[in-house]
């Protein structure tokens, strides 16, 4: 058996980042992480309206959790803005990331969600690795990789005149 010190597969299968599998990879990513918000935002409308009841509820039981004071806060004194906001702004977040649009923007209030979500469910039964984790990795993903620039509005929206003349637009998009 011949040794060869350079890899065969090199110029037929890659994962670089910006290859084609890369690519499709991330744009995958990000649509079914859209679709898993879409859905939730958009079912918590069709039932509840912009009253969704259970946000502040939910915030004000996270009384032991790392975030010590601060989701009760949100539970008792922002409820005029959590009911209707949990509900529009998962669907809001999720179109953005189907789209490919302002995902950055939109995966900073995904991970946002995730956070609370992650803390807030601190039960930690099977460590600190649960389903909350990992769509707060999801969203660090579509952030660290610019995930609308793969098959996305940002990709065409970042060759507009306006993002050509304001380039720091560049961070909400991708």
């Amino acid at each position: 058996m011949a040794y060869s010190e350079t890899n065969p597969l090199a110029n037929e299968f890659g994962f670089d980042v910006d290859g084609p599998l890369a690519a499709g990879w991330i744009a995958l990513l990000r649509v079914v992480t859209g679709w898993w918000f879409f859905h939730s935002g958009v079912t918590k409308l069709i039932e509840s309206g912009l009253n969704y009841t259970y946000a502040p509820t939910y915030l004000r039981g996270m009384t032991g959790t790392a975030l010590g004071p601060l989701p009760v806060l949100m539970g008792e004194n922002l409820a005029w803005l959590v009911r209707p906001g949990v509900p529009l702004f998962e669907t809001l977040i999720g179109l953005a990331l189907i789209t490919g649009a302002l995902v950055r923007l939109a995966s900073v209030g995904g991970a946002f969600f995730m956070t609370l979500f992650w803390v807030g469910n601190a039960e930690f039964g099977h460590g600190l690795v649960n389903g909350d984790l990992m769509g707060l990795l999801l969203f660090g993903t579509m952030i660290v990789f610019g995930a609308g620039r793969y098959f996305g509005l940002d990709g065409l929206l970042e060759t507009t005149g306006i993002v050509e003349n304001y380039p720091t637009l560049r961070y909400l998009l991708g």
